[in-house]
């Protein structure tokens, strides 16, 4: 296994080209011989060898004609290292040069796996969590939403992260546990959002509790190659969002009908009681403003609050909203211009991240009380996003 080779021996040089992982894509072959990567000052000489025989190996892996996967693959690598340096620098032992071209590489392995070809993964309108139960799961021994958090734990700064309302959550949980339904009302910053969300969680005394919320996805992280495996360790209601459905008209009657059938199977959760559920409302993620430098949340959908409402309330279980607001964007920064297609530069940082839940938001009324839920609930979220970048940059 690469990700074996390198953590047993990080230092050694690579003197064969590899066979193994990326053997099985079809985007890779084992026949070019091993090239070493740019020096980067930024590196201790540690790190810095542990990329050059992490990217010596990932570039001997890859066909000629394939040559383009090659540098958004590297600069997602490279971005990678420099995270875990910092992290290991502070004093996180996990994130060492071994360790972190073992976590990257076993990444990238699934992701040529089960993102592309024959073995790509397909998700159906939901999604159980891959926790490695062989019985339930087709064979599968893997736990995927441990993968997630440990390939993003180490570069959150844990120690300096924030969680705020702390008796909001107590009181949420408090809800699913009596059987109730919760859905937290989230602004959306980065591809890390699950994972954070649950190590702030584990943070708080909920980890248990953090493995059991099901996310409402949208259809990139169940078609983008890198992203396919840690969303195969969310529970997932995976819906096309608005923006999206309308960008293509030949495929908009499908999207719309996976759509109706995803409603479906969220309402058979909530009827069933005690579920946890992630959304952002604004149907994407929040992007920075290229001119002052700030990244303000985007503003929520009324219609998808709606939507939601509506399920609640045909559950026929008591079903609660709390507003959370995130701050990731620096974790790992998307790209500042909106695109539907998949495959975006990865950016990643070692910062400090935080959560904030919320007050319950009161949902009352019909249709004509819309505009005023939406507003009480964004403004709570912002309320909340305002108090974390006022506490993390203390």
């Amino acid at each position: 296994c690469l990700a074996l080779l390198l953590s047993s021996s990080v230092v050694t040089a690579f003197t064969t080209a590899p066979r193994g992982p990326f053997s099985n894509s079809r985007l890779f072959s084992s026949t070019k011989e091993p090239e070493t990567t740019e020096t980067t000052s930024t590196l201790t000489p540690e790190f810095q060898a542990a990329l050059d025989q992490s990217a010596a190996m990932l570039k001997a892996s890859i066909d000629e004609d394939k040559s383009s996967y090659a540098e958004p693959l590297l600069y997602f690598m490279k971005e990678y290292f420099t995270a875990n340096q910092a992290s290991f620098l502070k004093g996180n032992k996990q994130a060492a040069p071994d360790k972190t071209a073992e976590r990257f590489l076993d990444g990238i392995q699934l992701g040529m796996t089960y993102g592309m070809g024959a073995t790509k993964y397909r998700f159906g309108v939901s999604h159980t969590a891959m926790r490695g139960n062989p019985e339930t799961e087709e064979g599968n021994t893997r736990d995927y939403y441990e993968f997630g958090c440990e390939f993003f734990r180490h570069v959150m700064d844990l120690e300096d992260s924030v969680v705020l309302g702390k008796e909001n959550l107590d009181q949420a949980f408090e809800y699913i546990q009596k059987g109730e339904n919760v859905v937290f009302l989230a602004n959306h910053q980065s591809e890390a959002d699950p994972q954070v969300f649950s190590c702030m969680l584990e943070k708080v005394g909920y980890g248990k509790q953090a493995e059991e919320v099901i996310y409402v996805a949208g259809h990139k992280v169940t078609t983008d190659p890198l992203a396919i495996p840690f969303s195969m360790g969310r529970n997932l209601v995976c819906i096309h969002s608005k923006k999206h459905i309308d960008s293509d008209s030949e495929t908009k009657p499908l999207k719309q009908k996976q759509n109706l059938l995803a409603m479906n199977g969220m309402l058979r959760s909530m009827k069933e009681g005690g579920c946890a559920l992630w959304v952002a409302p604004s149907g994407g993620r929040d992007r920075r403003n290229v001119e002052t430098g700030e990244v303000p949340i985007a503003d929520f959908d009324s219609k998808t609050l709606d939507m939601f409402r509506l399920m609640g309330n045909k559950s026929k279980v008591p079903t609660h909203y709390f507003p959370l607001a995130m701050v990731t964007y620096d974790l790992c920064p998307p790209p500042d211009t909106i695109s539907a297609g998949v495959g975006e530069e990865r950016n990643v940082r070692f910062v400090p991240v935080g959560i904030a839940c919320g007050k319950e938001v009161e949902s009352v009324g019909g249709l004509e009380l819309r505009k005023e839920f939406c507003h009480n609930a964004q403004s709570a979220t912002q309320e909340g996003y305002e108090a974390l970048l006022e506490k993390l940059n203390q």
